[in-house]
């Protein structure tokens, strides 16, 4: 079982999408996978038609097997299933703090969805915290999208920091370019270095595209209504990219 994060703190890079996409490619793939959506925001959950249990709350994904299976939910995808976000979720930072091993109390818990999965794709809240760092642990890898700007590139150092200042591994970490719009000079010149100080970045890039944001009204992934555009190819590349490294 591998469990792959897609996290960034800063907003508008393309989390979501690439969460979405990934495992709706694993899934069609034959990958038996879950969807993680740990961001209070619930978009992951909504592309995919699905909604939380009126009951979930903060606390249940720290509680027994019985009540995490029982906030999975059955995406219209063969392979695919969902663990939408609660309201509750933006409290589990609270809820960790006052748990024993609290950075490390959500390792069991992926190991009992290990048990039915072949991957886990967790779309991340886009801060720092317990429940961030609690993916951390849990994650094969940390996939950031990163949007060639100055902007994203101070995300992802602070990334880089986070895990350094936490005595982590930051091979977890594995960057790739999104939003890339070949039109602008400084999109060109920061993607041809495929690297940013010290970070190299995966070769394949997603481009900026507003076919991507017809998800919102489509509600489904663009892998299912548009597999041939330039962002639906570039998706089905970062996936292969990341099976044929192993991270996947």
């Amino acid at each position: 079982m591998k469990v792959l994060s897609v996290f960034n703190i800063k907003g508008g890079v393309g989390k979501t999408a690439t969460a979405v996409n990934l495992a709706y490619y694993l899934a069609s793939a034959g990958k038996k996978t879950l969807l993680v959506d740990l961001d209070p925001q619930g978009a992951a959950g909504f592309y995919f038609r699905v909604r939380a249990k009126a009951s979930a709350r903060g606390r249940s994904l720290l509680e027994g097997r019985k009540t995490v299976f029982s906030l999975i939910r059955e995406s219209d995808y063969e392979n695919l299933d969902v663990l939408p976000a609660a309201r509750g979720f933006r409290n589990l930072d609270r809820h960790l703090d006052h748990e024993e091993r609290k950075k490390r109390r959500l390792l069991p818990v992926f190991r009992r969805l290990g048990t039915r999965y072949d991957v886990i794709i967790v779309d991340c809240p886009p801060h720092f915290g317990l429940l961030s760092e609690n993916v951390f642990a849990a994650s094969d890898t940390v996939l950031v999208p990163v949007v060639p700007s100055v902007l994203s590139e101070q995300a992802l150092e602070q990334l880089r920091t986070f895990f350094s200042g936490r005595s982590r591994s930051s091979v977890k970490i594995v960057p790739f370019f999104s939003r890339v719009d070949q039109r602008k000079k400084l999109h060109r010149e920061t993607v041809s270095k495929k690297l940013i100080g010290e970070t190299v970045f995966l070769t394949t890039t997603v481009p900026d595209s507003s076919i991507v944001e017809r998800m919102g009204i489509e509600r489904r992934p663009l892998l299912a209504y548009a597999p041939r555009s330039r962002a639906g190819i570039a998706f089905q590349n970062l996936a292969r990219e990341l099976e044929e490294t192993g991270r996947l």
